[in-house]
């Protein structure tokens, strides 16, 4: 009677399902969690501590994220941290990119298949020495805006963003059967001025509400009270980051007093530190790293070693400091892994030490990607700036009473042309000054076609120029990188403040956004009738294109492959190869001086085009106008020392630190 009755209350094939799904075996919910208890964290309801290293899918071409994933598997470790830079993925609002390089689910998932977790820093700030911390340079269309703040537009700006980025993140999710088992809630927010309590609350909620209750959410800080102050809040796990060779018992002791239970954290382990252009490449000794990782391991510590590959900046994505300081096109790093992903003593130290506290993998380590010498390659000036701007900006000019910032010109990247006329003879040579500090970054400066000098934000605010009443005034205005860290993020791009000639203010201008990527895309062909495109020491100064062909060479095995560019006798400028912009080259400063080429952007079924836009002066005409190619980095090179580089290790070292 009781079966009759279960029959018609449920039906028959509801209760066959019931009556297989009491007789199978139920699979456990994957779960990650901390354990307060036994001060450590929890997978699938056991203790476990993670060794992780730091590789950011945005420094390193989609070609070869399998390679450097792999071989951080084989270093020992258990996870990798990776940051998502918002402005790489939203260079315009409302406008998304996920494919390609930027293909972060892909990631995800390659990650996963290799063995290996995931720690998400989602930000919406990273710093990471990237532009403008990841922030969107479109976010200073409001000038007032307060970034990293409770200011509403900011907040409306992250809310939308996060709206899209989250829920393509919780599939990704350990408990959803993907890789991630902890997300960062902004970056090490107590270094920065606001300490807005209010808007680390809205990103919790905001967190929470497109992940679940149950992820575990959490900052970092560096390892000092000061910092933890206002970079933690209640319902965040706060950890700490610091370096080799610091006490590290005072610095978790610093992360005790924001988390008395729960377990030790690292998130930052220093294995290297970043560069900037005219100082020493930075160095960090292998043994001062083993040392340290080994005494946080030996506590039962989670560490996450920053960097254990750090990449390139290719394009215009490097960062800068203040005073104003841009970084480099190489993320090297000192890492355990080089910029090209090449083994290196420091790795295999730290898999030595990493050996002592767990298993290593058995197998082969991934070799290191092989290089090949090209060799020399010639190259012909196809034109100056000024003569390819029609093609360099098809748009024409935007004109203004006073200059215009590139956010207000909506050109967030590269470069800007600005023109007006000289208002009175300059017979003797006159002072071209900005009072204001206002060239930001990098100002060519030319009367006429002719070059006179450069303008350089923070060290060079005043040149003499000649000319004729009514000659044009043209300043080439290059982005040289925002600022990543500290309260000057809000970094505006291009003349930001007046220029005067002599005690006149310089108004009525014309400005030229250059699309740059589109012209070289199309081949920049337009100007070969120029009467005479070729070199001389004449006409070799100021900014101006240059193009070649490589042709990788037949009937040798396993080309293409990774290769390095130098530039003998070239000053500054930026490259591409078959449109694929390579980065900024500056040899002249250092301490990078060749430049990394991925293997993936080169051809053999057709000659590779190389496009260099040299801004100052070429060799071409005094001596051979050459690049070369070669099999060996040269990245510790500095030419131009400039004064003594930061310490290492903490963040006080940077020079805007608060």
């Amino acid at each position: 009677m009781v079966v009759v009755l279960l029959l018609r209350a449920v039906g028959l094939g509801a209760l066959l399902q019931l009556h297989a799904g009491l007789g199978a075996p139920s699979t456990p919910q994957r779960s990650f969690e901390i354990d307060y208890d036994r001060d450590c964290f929890l997978k699938d309801g056991e203790p476990f501590r993670y060794i992780s290293g730091s590789i950011h899918y945005s420094r390193v071409p989609r070609y070869y994220w399998k390679d450097r994933l792999m071989k951080m598997k084989m270093a020992g470790l258990d996870a990798i941290q990776t940051y998502v830079p918002w402005n790489y993925h939203e260079s315009e609002p409302g406008v998304y990119n996920f494919s390609g390089d930027r293909d972060l689910e892909y990631f995800l998932q390659l990650a996963n298949e290799v063995g290996l977790l995931v720690i998400l820093k989602a930000g919406p700030y990273i710093c990471a020495e990237w532009d403008m911390g990841g922030l969107p340079a479109w976010l200073l269309k409001k000038e007032s805006i307060v970034l990293r703040s409770s200011d509403l537009d900011y907040l409306a700006a992250v809310e939308k963003w996060m709206g899209v980025l989250l829920p393509k993140m919780k599939p990704h999710l350990y408990k959803n059967e993907g890789p991630i088992i902890t997300v960062q809630v902004e970056n090490e927010y107590g270094s920065y001025f606001a300490c807005d309590y209010d808007y680390l609350r809205y990103l919790q909620k905001l967190f929470r509400h497109h992940l679940g209750d149950d992820v575990v959410l959490f900052t970092t800080d560096g390892a000092s009270s000061l910092y933890l102050r206002c970079g933690a809040l209640q319902g965040l796990y706060s950890t700490v980051d610091f370096g080799p060779g610091g006490n590290v018992t005072a610095a978790f002791l610093t992360q005790r007093n924001s988390e008395p239970k729960g377990p030790l954290v690292n998130s930052e382990f220093y294995t290297g530190w970043l560069d900037h252009w005219g100082r020493r490449h930075s160095v960090v000794p292998t043994n001062a790293i083993t040392k340290t990782l080994s005494e946080m391991l030996a506590r039962g510590a989670s560490v996450n070693m920053y960097m254990f590959i750090g990449g390139t900046n290719f394009g215009y994505w490097n960062g800068a400091n203040m005073p104003y300081l841009p970084q480099p096109t190489s993320y090297d790093y000192d890492a355990p892994l080089t910029e090209a992903g090449d083994l290196t003593e420091k790795y295999f130290a730290l898999r030595e030490v990493i050996g002592m506290y767990k298993a290593i993998p058995e197998g082969p380590i991934p070799p290191t990607t092989p290089k090949f010498a090209y060799g020399e390659v010639a190259l012909k000036k196809v034109g100056t700036v000024l003569e390819l701007l029609g093609e360099l900006s098809p748009s024409g000019s935007i004109k203004s009473t006073y200059p215009l910032t590139f956010v207000q010109l909506e050109q967030f990247f590269g470069f800007v042309l600005y023109r007006t006329t000289l208002p009175k003879n300059c017979t003797e040579k006159t002072p071209l000054l900005s009072p204001l500090n206002g060239v930001h970054d990098r100002a060519y400066v030319s009367v006429d076609g002719v070059p006179q000098g450069v303008l350089e934000r923070g060290r060079l605010l005043q040149i003499n120029i000649t000319g004729k009443a009514g000659a044009h005034l043209e300043l080439l205005v290059e982005n040289m990188g925002r600022v990543n860290y500290g309260r000057f993020n809000n970094d505006f791009k291009g003349l930001v403040s007046n220029l005067t000639l002599g005690q006149d203010i310089l108004t009525d201008w014309e400005m030229y956004p250059l699309d740059i990527e589109s012209a070289v895309g199309s081949g920049l062909t337009s100007n070969d009738e120029l009467k005479d495109p070729t070199c001389n020491p004449s006409n070799c100064t100021g900014p101006a294109f240059y193009i070649c062909k490589l042709s990788i060479p037949s009937g040798i095995p396993d080309l293409p492959q990774d290769t390095y560019i130098k530039f003998p006798g070239w000053t500054k400028g930026q490259i591409w190869i078959n449109g694929f912009n390579l980065g900024r080259y500056w040899p002249v400063r250092g301490p990078q001086v060749t430049l990394y080429v991925p293997s993936n952007i080169l051809v053999t079924s057709s000659p590779n085009n190389i496009t260099v836009l040299e801004l100052e002066q070429s060799p071409c005409g005094v001596q051979k106008c050459t690049i070369e190619f070669v099999d060996k980095p040269e990245i510790n090179e500095t030419l131009l020392y400039e004064s003594n580089p930061p310490k290492l290790f903490t963040r006080d070292s940077w020079p805007d630190h608060i």
